[in-house]
């Protein structure tokens, strides 16, 4: 970027917010049945749950899980039914981060991998997402990161050249989707090295 960014883009879970399946999952069936979940060759959550996050409905994703992988069908359903518990809090020091930005005028988004229907306890918990202008949720526009696709609803909702904004996630593939549609990608790995890079971009002052 050769001109001062205008903003920020911020990826939300696990970079503001504490995001660990295995609490949701636990809370329907019990810790030792949500370790073997996750940790099954058998099952992917992940993709699993990147199908919601990209716009499918549950109850369609839970009718395939229900005929491909009957034996996890009581987890994937505890995920979605105790979902308020995977969300831990704020990832430590970031909300600070966010709210140092703010108070220094920095226009701040979201993009978020999120399923429209879990979407809502994120909003309703942490204040902290009331500070940005926007959140472009993948769940709801039907599209979900790393598609390119997600970043031209991005450019459309912000009303920016992505070429003036820095982009926070912490999955690579990501950050690299970022940097190829045209934003100023930043891999998150905790606040600390997020507030130097971002000083380093002179959006933050010295600690």
């Amino acid at each position: 970027m050769t001109a001062a960014p205008s903003g920020v883009v911020l990826d939300l879970g696990n970079v503001v917010v504490d995001w660990d399946p295995f609490h949701a999952v636990a809370a329907g069936v019990g810790a030792q049945e949500a370790r073997a979940f996750l940790a099954s060759a058998e099952i992917d959550f992940r993709a699993v749950n990147h199908q919601a996050d990209a716009g499918r409905d549950w109850d369609d994703v839970l009718a395939d899980v229900a005929r491909e992988h009957p034996r996890w069908l009581p987890h994937v359903r505890a995920y979605r039914q105790h979902f308020g518990a995977s969300l831990r809090g704020e990832v430590p020091g970031t909300g600070d981060v966010v709210r140092e930005l703010h108070r220094g005028g920095v226009r701040l988004w979201g993009l978020t991998n999120w399923s429209h229907e879990l979407w809502p306890h994120a909003p309703a918990r942490f204040e902290v997402l009331s500070l940005l202008e926007d959140v472009v949720v993948s769940g709801t526009e039907g599209v979900a990161k790393p598609d390119p696709r997600i970043f031209a609803v991005l450019r459309e909702r912000v009303g920016v050249t992505l070429d003036r904004l820095v982009f926070v996630d912490d999955r690579a593939e990501n950050v690299a989707a970022g940097a190829a549609a045209g934003l100023d990608g930043v891999l998150f790995t905790d606040a600390a090295r997020l507030r130097r890079d971002l000083g380093e971009r002179g959006l933050l002052g010295p600690t």
